[in-house]
């Protein structure tokens, strides 16, 4: 069974376009549009192997859906990957602080997002 990568961010092109890298790749592909959408995704039950958050979201940006999955049951060592535009360390420090795994900057190569997601999921 293919792993399960949850995509949160408000922009509709980059859910399509991560999609389509990450489901060529073999891996079965959740989104969500906001903060508020994926929280209540996770908590109606989705388990996905990965979650990949934007930074610059509406009412909940990635950093506080960070900190809320970390403390949702069964979810506290979900690797979570931040893919932004943000190339400042203080964000990145911050992402961190709430546990993020990772970070990449928009725009992604495609090689460079499943190479990284293989990384994170050794056996995905």
């Amino acid at each position: 069974m293919a792993t399960t990568i949850f995509i949160v961010d408000d922009s509709a092109t980059i859910l399509m376009s991560m999609e389509t890298i990450l489901a060529k790749a073999g891996f079965a592909v959740a989104k969500a549009a906001s903060g508020e959408e994926a929280v209540s995704k996770l908590q109606g039950g989705l388990k996905p192997g990965l979650i990949i958050t934007d930074i610059h979201m509406g009412a909940m940006n990635g950093i506080e859906l960070i900190k809320k999955v970390r403390t949702m049951p069964g979810l506290q060592f979900v690797p979570i990957l931040v893919v932004t535009t943000e190339s400042q360390q203080s964000k990145r420090d911050e992402a961190r602080a709430a546990k993020a795994t990772g970070w990449l900057v928009k725009p992604v190569k495609p090689e460079d997002l499943t190479r990284v997601v293989k990384q994170i999921l050794p056996n995905g």
